[in-house]
């Protein structure tokens, strides 16, 4: 099962050091994602990103970046809901319904459904699916192996997403709180718990 981190949406000091460890660790896949932020910023971090792995990562927005650091593609959502014109390449799309998934499923790589769980990372985000809708939808074969779990997404939670069918999950708050800005000296802890997340979904 694939197991995909997301960045935290706001940009942070460290953040270019602690990506490039988890990558050292066998992370195959990173969304970034940092909504409302000039591409400057993304730019950076980009050019501070070892130059091996950025072909595992996909942005969420400035879609030319692809191209400028030869990342791995693009994603849609209702920011940036078209591809460039005449894109080719890894595609992937948020999704909130069933019927998003059959929509856009066939012409994307993976697609995202969420909120699966209640969010972590975001108070008041509660899971939109009860387990019976989402057992049904995997017996319908809407959820299969090309649909990504995203949502309270957490160690404990990984066995019912494979249980589920899903074909991975998608991480954010279960990792980026183990780091606090201002009072973290190191991210040993954040590390060490990548690699049960990454056991898990094996």
């Amino acid at each position: 099962m694939k197991l995909i981190l997301m960045t935290t949406p706001s940009f942070f000091v460290e953040e270019h050091q602690i990506l490039n460890a988890l990558f050292e660790e066998g992370l195959e896949r990173l969304h970034l994602r940092k909504p409302n932020t000039e591409p400057v910023y993304s730019e950076r971090l980009l050019s501070l990103i070892s130059e091996q792995h950025r072909k595992k990562i996909v942005v969420h927005d400035h879609f030319y970046l692809k191209q400028e650091y030869g990342l791995r593609g693009i994603h849609l959502n209702h920011r940036n809901p078209e591809p460039p014109s005449r894109y080719k390449g890894h595609l992937s799309v948020s999704c909130h319904s069933a019927e998003e998934i059959v929509a856009h499923k066939k012409a994307c790589d993976y697609v995202f459904l969420s909120p699966i769980f209640s969010s972590i990372s975001k108070e008041q985000y509660p899971s939109a699916f009860t387990t019976a809708e989402l057992k049904r939808l995997a017996e319908q074969k809407v959820i299969d192996r090309r649909v990504m779990a995203l949502g309270g997404i957490s160690l404990d939670r990984i066995k019912d997403v494979k249980e589920l069918g899903f074909g991975g999950c998608v991480v954010l708050g279960d990792i980026w709180n183990r780091f606090q800005l201002h009072t973290t000296s190191d991210f040993k802890d954040l590390i060490t718990h990548f690699r049960r997340l990454l056991r898990a979904a094996e």
